[in-house]
């Protein structure tokens, strides 16, 4: 990719295509435990280059408006949450979730600007565990489409939250590169004669394959990609295949392989073009893992693994990951604890905007290179003024996308797993043909 294209994809504030197009989405500002309660402390959040604020009112409902008070820029962070509004602490302004002054104490109570006076709000949705934000045209709203974890009780959602110090799309392609566990997360994933698909236990989840060369195949679909990592079990060989498929959600979202406890999806959402936020979801309608239990496996405990707010990892660039060589000599592959740690080591350390020109993909790369050559074209249609990827027809609701993993027998047509015939004909609907590099620079 040029630098130029490789802006086009990565970059996203401001008037940057891909910012517009993240713009037609719903986005997760943040988790509904950051705020709870009624009146709770006023959370800083920013998002694609904006700050905003996010605050749940005396009646429980949730705001988020413009960080900065628009009397005199101060930020309503510092504000105080009561009486069902955000109040400035500057000189008392006050405002409610959608934006309109409630009081001005600095204005005479005839003030004309005391009946006009608004501030910007970001349309609000709460689901799933997290608060959404809507920060496109504020006229063109679209349905809020629920994930699929929303679809289960809140007690069966855990969720790992941590801070990248990079661009988002370097840390999407890293959850949609599914050759990388077998070697990063291998520690982590070991291989196990035992079982028959991947076992999650306290510590580790086991792996049917020792094959760290998996054959990819790719399916383009309207809301992004399926794609699948084929590998040689351990057991029948000759008759079967371990099979794990991975569902890229245009913009930001990744549903990862399963294991036998729970379902896994990320969202890899842009604060701006050099940082990112993670979120990491665990769920399952009736079996799961427990919120803390979920953060103590992951290494993301907050406190002790990642900061308080602003979700800063606790290992970091500046001191080596905590990366433990004697460890590593003891047989742990990185002796970086954590694998939400792992990738962040290998992902910052490519700058904080990746320059994709030097890269030399090979053949475990099919989704990465459709990720970039997709994405490219949807950014670019959107600078276009068309709608953005995943907002037009076919549509399947994304409450029904699921990945998929286990051993088959050879020749299953993987395209038909986890879904029903109508999303199947759906799906059949978009050129499984993965673009070449030269169309991308014609």
């Amino acid at each position: 990719m040029t630098p130029q294209q490789n802006d086009i994809l990565a970059r996203v504030e401001g008037s940057a295509p891909m910012g517009r197009l993240m713009r037609q989405h719903w986005m997760p500002a943040c988790m509904s435990e950051e705020v709870a309660e009624p009146d709770c402390t006023p959370l800083r959040v920013r998002l694609l280059g904006e700050n905003m604020v996010v605050f749940r009112d005396s009646k429980g409902r949730l705001g988020a408006l413009d960080e900065q008070c628009p009397h005199r820029r101060a930020s309503l962070a510092f504000g105080r949450n009561e009486e069902c509004g955000l109040r400035c602490l500057y000189h008392g302004w006050k405002f409610d979730v959608n934006g309109n002054a409630i009081d001005m104490s600095s204005e005479p109570v005839d003030a004309k600007l005391r009946s006009t006076m608004k501030t910007k709000a970001y349309p609000v949705q709460e689901a799933g565990g997290f608060v959404w934000v809507w920060m496109g045209n504020p006229d063109q709203v679209t349905p809020f489409d629920k994930p699929n974890w929303a679809t289960v009780p809140d007690d069966k959602i855990s969720i790992v939250k941590m801070h990248g110090a990079c661009n988002w799309a370097q840390v999407l392609e890293g959850s949609i590169d599914s050759a990388h566990s077998s070697s990063l997360h291998s520690s982590n994933m070991p291989t196990a004669t035992e079982v028959s698909g991947s076992t999650a236990t306290d510590t580790a989840w086991l792996r049917p394959s020792a094959d760290k060369a998996p054959r990819l195949e790719v399916q383009k679909t309207s809301f992004g990609f399926r794609y699948v990592a084929i590998r040689k079990p351990i057991v029948d060989a000759d008759a079967t295949d371990y099979i794990r498929m991975t569902l890229y959600v245009a913009p930001y979202t990744v549903h990862i392989p399963s294991n036998d406890q729970y379902h896994l999806s990320q969202m890899l959402v842009p604060i701006d073009d050099e940082n990112t936020m993670f979120y990491w979801v665990a769920w399952h309608p009736e079996k799961g893992i427990s919120t803390d239990a979920w953060r103590k496996f992951c290494g993301a405990e907050i406190g002790k693994d990642v900061e308080p707010i602003t979700f800063k990892k606790m290992r970091n660039a500046g001191n080596n990951y905590l990366q433990d060589r004697v460890a590593m000599k003891d047989g742990d592959f990185t002796g970086i604890y954590g694998i939400p740690a792992q990738d962040m080591a290998m992902w910052e350390s490519m700058g904080t905007l990746a320059d994709r020109g030097d890269d030399r993909l090979g053949s475990s790369d099919k989704a990465i290179f459709t990720f970039r050559t997709q994405m490219y074209r949807a950014a670019q249609a959107v600078e276009k003024g068309e709608p953005a990827i995943g907002t037009t027809e076919p549509h399947i609701p994304n409450a029904k996308l699921m990945s998929f993993e286990g051993i088959v027998p050879k020749g299953t047509d993987w395209r038909l797993l986890n879904v029903s015939d109508e999303e199947a004909d759906i799906m059949r609907t978009v050129s499984t043909d993965v673009d070449a590099l030269g169309d991308v620079r014609a």
